[in-house]
């Protein structure tokens, strides 16, 4: 359970940043970018076994470079979708993609589906809804439909596809390919807006990104770790993971940035934390 803390720990630190971006007028984008290059070296700083020119034919080396691309992507229609539909569709849409590797884990890895799990999973679902949206946000969800549709299958597919290509004596590698093919696709974004919108990098985007890239980082590496622990099933770590970090967070956001709770969302706080204890009750058995 120490690596489920430590991942919701550290994605909730994520929550936090992006909060002082808005703050600190930081060039998200930048920073982003700044992330990115962040993450790839903490993959290798950590990487404590040789780094053979055979990397290429890994079972794994394709799938992360795939990822690397879907990163930055589903980033971007993240984006897209919080303009167009409002920030409660971003935030159900990417936090209710957890049925998709719930589901892969059931049916490809066979874990069990015990009354317990099958009762949390559904509490989880219910809660993070109700806690994700806000009062006060124009969510529009007739206007560009795709985009939440897009956002919520590229969010499962990536965690399910880390959980599934990720070996377990090589994570910290696995990770810096990812976030090192991100990153060079990044690069490419920020050469654009440079020369073609005038759009210029900002040093302040630096220290913002540093820090944002060792929890991206740490948030990922701890997921896997807990997920590799033996007694766990992935379709209990992804939900206890996924809405802990939805409740958590926005507890964060009531604490340090005075946002105001509504009913609804206290409601899914404390459904979030029923359909954890039962989801564990059940791996315990």
């Amino acid at each position: 359970m120490i690596y489920l803390l430590l991942s919701v720990l550290s994605s909730m630190a994520i929550f936090v940043l992006f909060k002082l971006f808005d703050k600190f007028k930081i060039n998200t984008i930048q920073a982003i970018v700044v992330n990115y290059v962040t993450a790839f070296s903490c993959g290798f700083f950590f990487y404590e076994g040789t780094i053979e020119p055979e990397i290429a034919n890994t079972n794994w080396f394709f799938a992360a470079i795939a990822l690397g691309f879907l990163f930055i992507a589903i980033f971007n229609v993240m984006a897209l979708t919080a303009q167009r539909n409002g920030l409660s569709v971003v935030s159900v849409a990417s936090k209710m993609s957890v049925i998709i590797p719930i589901l892969f884990g059931i049916i490809i890895y066979n874990e069990s589906t015990g009354v317990l799990k099958i009762v949390g999973v559904i509490l989880a679902l219910v809660a993070v809804y109700l806690t994700s949206v806000k009062q006060k946000d124009d969510a529009v969800l007739t206007q560009s439909l795709y985009l939440p549709v897009i956002l919520f299958l590229g969010s499962g597919i990536i965690d399910t596809s880390v959980n599934h290509f990720a070996p377990k004596n090589e994570m910290q590698l696995f990770l810096a390919v990812i976030f090192g093919m991100a990153g060079c696709i990044g690069f490419f974004i920020l050469g654009y807006k440079a020369i073609k919108l005038k759009q210029y990098f900002q040093l302040k985007s630096v220290p913002f990104g540093i820090a944002l890239g060792i929890v991206n980082y740490s948030s990922m590496y701890f997921l896997l770790k807990a997920l590799h622990v033996d007694g766990f099933e992935s379709s209990s770590v992804f939900t206890i993971n996924n809405v802990a970090i939805v409740a958590f967070t926005t507890l964060t956001g009531l604490i340090l940035f005075k946002e105001k709770i509504s009913r609804k969302n206290w409601l899914g706080i404390i459904i979030a934390m029923v359909s954890i204890i039962l989801v564990t009750l059940n791996d315990g058995n």
